[in-house]
């Protein structure tokens, strides 16, 4: 239905398992136009089809992933299944960027992507001006041991702007206690490092958690 022929993932972050495992899925189209070629590097079969399990991996399970992985997919399905899990996420998410609008009311903060139609469900990009977003990120973790995401691809690391960004993940073993404090503890932040921000995000953020 997406038109993907192939696709690469890996185990971490919505799937909820340590990184360490990589996902190929193919269809019989993508099969189809290897099906000659003369370099195991490009071959599918000794992965998708081998003559014993340690062929899916070139060698050793990496059996502790593998029991992870099937934790976190019972989890998933106990929850009732993608649809419900996705449907969280996107809630969640929602959730944040009603409390990251209202902070940016009256302070630096402001959302990465302006237009939510293009926003992601699985992880939101800020931007806080000056050396904001590494004072931020040590604070949270010193003082109250939550962990922020440095901004990616902003800028260079050298370039001074890298301090004004941080992340905020609201994905998979993810529910609305977790990401209300969180968000709490983002703003006790920004009160003991005197970093400007608008009113009323906590209670935007309820209101959406509170949402049918």
């Amino acid at each position: 239905a997406w038109g993907v022929d192939v696709m690469v993932a890996a185990s971490q972050k919505g799937l909820m398992t340590p990184p360490g495992l990589g996902f190929v899925f193919l269809n019989e189209k993508a099969r189809a136009a290897s099906s000659d070629t003369a370099s195991w590097y490009w071959d599918w079969t000794p992965r998708s089809r081998p003559a014993a399990f340690y062929e899916y991996f070139g060698g050793t399970a990496p059996t502790h992933h593998l029991l992870g992985l099937r934790e976190a997919l019972n989890m998933i399905a106990e929850e009732g299944g993608l649809e419900v899990v996705w449907a969280r996420h996107a809630k969640l998410a929602r959730a944040a960027w009603a409390a990251f609008e209202a902070w940016g009311q009256g302070g630096p903060l402001e959302l990465n992507i302006a237009d939510p139609a293009q926003r992601s469900h699985a992880v939101t990009a800020l931007r806080i001006g000056g050396d904001n977003g590494t004072r931020l990120r040590r604070w949270v973790e010193e003082k109250a041991g939550v962990t922020l995401g440095i901004g990616l691809g902003m800028v260079e690391p050298d370039d001074p702007a890298w301090h004004g960004f941080f992340r905020v993940g609201h994905m998979g073993h993810l529910n609305a206690h977790m990401l209300l404090g969180a968000l709490g503890v983002i703003e006790a932040g920004m009160v003991a490092l005197d970093i400007p921000f608008g009113d009323g995000a906590l209670a935007a953020a309820a209101r959406v958690v509170a949402e049918a």
